[in-house]
């Protein structure tokens, strides 16, 4: 008996709340929706498509470029685009494989990448660093959004570092 009622009032508990939660889910929208007042980091209404800004030129120097940070993955300094990065083709390595880089003059793959995950050295780039794009890109020419205080070792030795008061 006792656990008949405890039974029905926590099914009569849990209906009242299903309830006050869907009251209370309907009456939002409505008042969300009226002169956008929720909060955001846009300086559009949220009810506004504004036009995106154009795509920034890919720096196609081939000159390499300077790390932001210690372990940063190199930044591709020319345009990949239409290149083929799947699992049949990289078309990366054409150029940066131990065999192409003589003729290429391009920077050959870490050794890291020829690592398997337990350490294992391997003949060929590792499959889970076959997919360069997930690490590296190609270098726009943008305007930071952030400054960067990064100082590499080599100038913190030599004193550049104490320079500028870090």
């Amino acid at each position: 008996m006792r656990r008949e009622s405890h039974s029905s009032m926590s099914r009569a508990v849990r209906t009242a709340l299903i309830s006050a939660m869907v009251a209370v889910g309907i009456g939002l929208p409505s008042a969300a929706i009226a002169d956008d007042p929720i909060a955001t980091l846009r300086n559009w209404g949220i009810s506004k498509e504004p036009t995106p800004p154009p795509t920034p030129k890919i720096s196609n120097t081939d000159l390499r470029q300077g790390r932001n940070y210690p372990e940063q993955p190199p930044v591709i300094p020319h345009s990949i685009r239409g290149y083929q990065i799947d699992l049949n083709s990289n078309r990366c390595l054409q150029c940066h494989s131990r065999k192409a880089t003589e003729l290429s003059q391009a920077p050959m793959v870490s050794v890291t990448h020829f690592m398997a995950r337990d350490g294992q050295v391997l003949t060929s780039v590792s499959p889970r660093r076959f997919f360069c794009t997930q690490c590296h890109v190609t270098q726009l020419k943008v305007r930071p959004l952030v400054g960067n205080s990064f100082i590499d070792v080599d100038s913190l030795i030599e004193g550049v570092g104490n320079k500028k008061g870090n």
